[in-house]
């Protein structure tokens, strides 16, 4: 079958790629079209972007990410002979505690393996300890693998793109000038090449976005082994405009992700001062006056329009999954994208009929998402049924029981290792929801 594009919007020899971003869309990107293109036997000149050193613990060297990298997404990187080392995976996540102000329950991994990985994105939180100086970022890693492959890395950053002759031409920070046969955005939403980009590509506009909150704690390594141990503490309270909270463990350090609509100050006192909080957190332990934190943006639509002939956006600033495995929608728009430019080209039709299709996928998941939160925001808003919902993952969780329902629709939607459409199916059938009203009734039935 012909390829989609015309001959001249096809990559041949020397073509010249420019991948604006070093996170892991630019690096995913980079990566597979170098390895797709080498298969083929074609001979591609590869530029990525990346002012930061990702090496650097603090800002200097995030990204802004809560840093989980899910089950599903550990499985497919192993598949494609891309495995994370023990340098970038902090911790093996092997189960989650849910936390309620009815009690708490723990959760065990649906295969029982620690697949889940909790990494840092960059070179770890700031005053990150001597002790963990050898750690790497997975961003950092990712980069280092697309450089392995053939691509150069440029140390600036991208100030400006114009059109030259039908071809997108860069100008960087450091005043090179560069014309290239395909351009790839990979910005994240929350770079400020993103407004440049907009007016650059008239017809794309980016994701609708929200503000969350991420912060890293320094309780050191015996206070998280005792504490936290292998787990991801998520909390369903009924604190208005909170959709999630997790506490996971790295290294020195747990992370803190907060997310919801738009995440602000007070949200956050109200959180870390809930009493089911604070019996989480380790003993007379008080917030520091200095820590890593910060309050990004996340995706909360998806772009219109993320490609043009010669042009295709990756990663967040085209699509990702609401709120849970933004690192596997890079990996997979990523993928696609790299697979059209080399197998139908770089015209605008190719990408609307080969790479459209997977963000079409992901955007129509997130709507089933929504209706996944709504359901959870309901559930975590009426004391009753968060003590049907406990006595449930209690009776799942008993040595010997094999009913996993509740549990593994919890644990794929904390820890975003299947589709939501997945997660939403396994709670159609009457049974589940039956078994979900008796336990409501069990767990309230002495109470007024």
């Amino acid at each position: 079958m012909a390829p989609t594009s015309p001959p001249e919007l096809m990559l041949a020899d020397s073509s010249r790629v420019g991948v604006i971003g070093g996170g892991p869309a630019g690096s995913f990107f980079a990566y597979f079209l170098l390895e797709m293109a080498e298969a083929v036997g074609v001979h591609l000149e590869v530029d990525i972007y990346e002012p930061r050193d990702f090496a650097l613990s603090g800002p200097g060297g995030c990204n802004m990410c809560g840093g989980v990298v899910s089950e599903s997404l550990v499985q497919a990187l192993a598949a494609e002979g891309i495995q994370l080392p023990p340098s970038v995976v902090q911790r093996g996540i092997d189960s989650y505690f849910l936390h309620m102000d009815v009690g708490d329950v723990r959760i065990e991994t649906p295969r029982h393996e620690k697949r889940i990985a909790a990494v840092y994105r960059g070179g770890g939180p700031r005053a990150t300890p001597m002790s963990d100086t050898q750690r790497q970022g997975l961003d950092g890693h990712l980069l280092k693998l697309a450089v392995g492959r053939g691509a150069r890395l440029v140390r600036s950053r991208v100030e400006s793109v114009e059109w030259l002759h039908g071809r997108p031409r860069t100008r960087a920070q450091n005043g090179v000038q560069q014309t290239y046969d395909l351009l790839v955005p990979a910005v994240g939403i929350n770079s400020v090449a993103l407004k440049m980009l907009s007016s650059a590509c008239l017809q794309y506009h980016p994701p609708k976005a929200s503000k969350t909150y991420i912060c890293e704690f320094c309780f050191g390594r015996d206070v998280i082994k005792r504490d936290l141990g292998d787990s991801m503490h998520v909390f369903l309270l009924n604190i208005p405009r909170l959709e999630f909270a997790a506490l996971i463990p790295k290294g020195e350090f747990a992370t803190l992700c907060l997310l919801g609509e738009d995440i602000d100050k007070a949200l956050v006192q109200d959180f870390l001062h809930s009493p089911v909080v604070q019996q989480v957190l380790p003993p007379d332990w008080q917030v520091p006056d200095t820590f890593c934190h910060c309050s990004p943006k996340i995706n909360i639509g998806s772009a219109v329009r993320p490609f043009a002939d010669r042009v295709v956006f990756v990663g967040d600033c085209a699509t990702t999954r609401l709120y849970k495995d933004g690192i596997g929608a890079a990996y997979r728009t990523a993928k696609a994208a790299a697979k059209t430019a080399i197998f139908e080209g770089v015209s605008a039709e190719a990408f609307r009929l080969h790479y459209e299709p997977i963000c079409h996928r992901i955007r129509r998941d997130n709507f089933l998402g929504k209706v996944v939160f709504s359901v959870t925001k309901l559930v975590q808003g009426w004391k009753r049924s968060r003590r049907g919902l406990l006595r449930m993952l209690f009776e799942e969780q008993r040595e010997g029981s094999n009913r996993h329902d509740m549990s593994t629709v919890l644990w794929d939607t904390f820890t975003g290792s299947a589709p939501y459409g997945s997660v939403l199916g396994r709670t159609v059938w009457p049974s589940f929801w039956g078994r979900f009203l008796w336990d409501i009734v069990r767990a309230n039935g002495h109470r007024s």
